[in-house]
Order: C-alpha cells, then sequence, then structure tokens
C-alpha cells in the first residue's frame, strides 16, 4: 500500500519498502523495511520497480539510499530456496526489470549509501550512475559462500566497473570490502560522512540533470 503527504514544500509518498520525498530538482528514494535490513524481497522488487518507472516521467534526478545500517542486505535468502525453477526466472527477470530502470533513467540516479550494501543491494547501487559511500560502508556479493550467482546484472557491471579481476575476488571469494577500498578500485566515486548531503550537491553541478522553472516545469 502507497500513502502520500506533504511536509512543508516536500511532497512524500510511503510504502512497506520506500518513502519518496521530492525536492525541486531531486528525488530521494529512501529503501526501508520492518528489520531495517531493507531486503529486496519480491514484494518489495515490484513495488520499487513501479514508483522509479513513475518516478521517470518527471525527469528528476534520483538519489537511492537506505538507513546508517543499511543500504540494502540483498534478496531474501529464504524466500530465493522456496522458489522452484520458473518463479526462480521469473524472479531474476523482475530484478533484471528494476536494474534496467535504473539504468536507463532519463535523469542521473545516485546512490548515497551507509552501512552494508550486499549481493542484489550491490547490483541495485551498480546500476545507478555514481555512488556516494559513507566512511563505514561495506560492500560485497556473498551469493557464492551459499551456492548463488546474482541474476540482477552485477556479474556485468562490476568487472566493466572494476576490472575482472577485482570482479572475480568480490563475486568467486565472496570478498567483503570496506569504503576506502571500495574507492580505490573505483567501485563508489567518492566518500562522505553524509553521502545524501554529498549525492545532492553533486547532482547540483551535474550537467545531465533537468533544471525545473519555479512552476515545477523542465
Amino acid at each position: 500500500m502507497t500513502s502520500h503527504a506533504r511536509r512543508g514544500a516536500e511532497e512524500v509518498t510511503h510504502s512497506s519498502f520506500f518513502a519518496l520525498s521530492r525536492e525541486q530538482d531531486t528525488s530521494i528514494l529512501r529503501l526501508q523495511s520492518e528489520d531495517g535490513t531493507n531486503r529486496l524481497t519480491r514484494n518489495c522488487v515490484s513495488s520499487l520497480t513501479e514508483i522509479i518507472g513513475e518516478s521517470a516521467r518527471e525527469k528528476r534526478a534520483l538519489v537511492v539510499t537506505g538507513n546508517d545500517r543499511f543500504f540494502s542486505a540483498g534478496a531474501e535468502l529464504a524466500e530465493i530456496a522456496a522458489l522452484n525453477g520458473p518463479a526462480a526466472y521469473e524472479f531474476s527477470r523482475m530484478g533484471q526489470e528494476l536494474m534496467r530502470i535504473i539504468d536507463e533513467f532519463p535523469a542521473p540516479v545516485y546512490a548515497a549509501i551507509a552501512g552494508y550494501c550486499m549481493g542484489g543491494g550491490l547490483d541495485l547501487a551498480l546500476a545507478c550512475r555514481c555512488r556516494i559511500a559513507s566512511p563505514h560502508a561495506v560492500f560485497g556479493h556473498r551469493g557464492a559462500a551459499l551456492g548463488l550467482v546474482t541474476g540482477w546484472g552485477g556479474t556485468q557491471r562490476l568487472p566493466r566497473l572494476i576490472g575482472k579481476g577485482r570482479a572475480l575476488e568480490m563475486l568467486v571469494a565472496a570478498e567483503k570490502i570496506g569504503a576506502r577500498q571500495a574507492l580505490r578500485i573505483g567501485l563508489v566515486d567518492a566518500i562522505a560522512h553524509d553521502p545524501i548531503a554529498e549525492a545532492v550537491r553533486q547532482l547540483q553541478s551535474d550537467p545531465g540533470v533537468a533544471r525545473l522553472d519555479p512552476r515545477g516545469i523542465p
């Protein structure tokens, strides 16, 4: 269920899986869940695909973020384990569609990452144009340790971003890395104590951001 509210000049849309605030030229999509891990369940992926698809029509720049402890812990493993072949294929297709919408978004999409960014959550961050991390952010693709391989594009986007060797270390060895190493190898673009504020600041100077006139019309 999705609800809408206004707070001052800020419009906010809520659901069980996100809170979307619209502020002038930038929208901020905060992932959320009851346990705070922001796992990408089937219902969550479906909800995010819908709201990001709707946001694309507004052509505002978008910042995707989580909370101080988790950007996203990735897919819900118990849910995956219960899927049969056709259902697993469909879930993979759903995730790929979400990543495609982010990748082809008509305005820049930045990921502001604090805490853990794991598995499918990392795939989501990789689909964004730019990644800003807090100093305590942690990144990893732990699927190999569980006998899993991501089906959401991470096996393609990660090597393109950081090189095949580094990507294999993360994908095959299930290696976790911190923010400083992520910056050093090119996984993230900057480290900031307030990654959301830094993402908004960079977006304000990004030539790909469409500016809105006082009436809110591009």
